[in-house]
């Protein structure tokens, strides 16, 4: 499980299920197992702080590289 949080206030994002080692593109909405503090507005997903962190792209949340920071281990 990875724990995503904002690059930029630190707060938790969501928690996610990451399947595999590669690096961590998409999010897809299946495996998010807990929100913490995200907020949507017109596809775009952001932190509570303002920061846009990713798109939304129905099935997945395609991520903005450098918006966000993760910790926890990819299975």
């Amino acid at each position: 499980m990875l724990v995503l949080k904002c690059a930029a206030c630190k707060r938790k994002l969501w928690r996610y299920d990451k399947v595999g080692k590669g690096d961590v593109l998409r999010c897809h909405k299946d495996r998010i197992t807990k929100m913490y503090a995200s907020q949507q507005a017109n596809h775009k997903i952001k932190c509570i702080c303002g920061k846009d962190v990713g798109i939304d792209k129905g099935r997945y949340i395609k991520m903005i590289g450098k918006a966000f920071t993760y910790s926890g281990t990819k299975r």
